[in-house]
């Protein structure tokens, strides 16, 4: 399916997580502030660029991008997320009429656009097999604080086979603009989650036998920020409802650092 065609399903009223959607094409986490809170979170995404890698800013009121020309970001995601004073006011399906004029909306490179490389490399990726949206946890790693806006990094996890984390690690480190290689893997005592059958956004994924948890950081961490900072007002993508975008993967693939055999010599 095309980008195109994927956010006229939205747009019409089709609601379902994006992995896997649109294949080689970016899709990005959303979130909408006052202008009064956007150097703040353009201050927090620039100091914590792992979790929150910017592709995108608009003009205050603007819901126009140019990673994705004629869609339109207050109707074009499957579902968002109101916020109020730090507090997850509703999920809707289309935020038109909430849409203010003082609206400043940063769009944050999502770690479904590295499964491409993944899928292409022979990677499983459990959730898409399952049919589930990808877990997601709140760590104990803090991120660094800007202005008013503060709170801990949200990771997102993927059970992969021990034989490939190698090469997953190396697929997803050729693209930093969306969260780049892996903050951790094995233990996730390590980053303060007690049980992996219980994320705090998204689905849990049974992982297979020989699989181990690897964890990326993840954009759902301004959310994590919002609910800490308080902000009046706020709108945001559905954790794993993301903005499918015209822009296509390879255009964020810095390199390849993948071979399996070593260079002789």
């Amino acid at each position: 399916m095309s980008p195109e065609r994927a956010r006229a399903a939205f747009r019409a009223g089709t609601v379902a997580p994006t992995s896997g959607w649109a294949a080689g094409f970016t899709q990005t986490n959303l979130i909408a502030v006052p202008r009064d809170w956007a150097y703040d979170v353009l201050l927090f995404c620039q100091r914590n660029p792992r979790p929150c890698p910017v592709l995108d800013v608009t003009d205050p009121g603007s819901t126009s991008t140019v990673l994705a020309p004629g869609a339109d970001l207050s109707r074009d995601l499957p579902r968002y997320r109101v916020w109020r004073d730090g507090e997850l006011a509703g999920e809707v399906d289309d935020v038109s009429g909430l849409w203010q004029e003082d609206l400043v909306a940063f769009s944050i490179g999502c770690s479904f656009t590295f499964e491409t490389g993944l899928l292409a490399a022979g990677i499983p990726l459990r959730h898409i097999e399952q049919g589930r949206n990808v877990s997601m946890y709140v760590t104990n790693r803090r991120c660094r604080p800007a202005g008013r806006l503060h709170g801990p990094m949200v990771v997102s996890m993927r059970p992969i086979p021990a034989d490939r984390v190698a090469e997953a690690t190396a697929i997803s480190g050729a693209m930093p603009a969306v969260h780049g290689a892996p903050v951790h893997t094995g233990d996730p005592a390590e980053l303060g989650i007690a049980d992996l059958d219980r994320p705090d956004f998204g689905d849990p994924v049974r992982a297979e036998p020989g699989d181990v948890p690897v964890f990326w950081a993840c954009g759902v961490t301004p959310q994590a920020a919002l609910m800490a900072s308080k902000p009046p007002f706020a709108i945001t993508h559905s954790p794993g409802h993301m903005f499918i975008t015209d822009r296509r993967d390879s255009e964020y693939r810095v390199t390849v650092q993948w071979n399996e055999q070593p260079p002789s010599g």
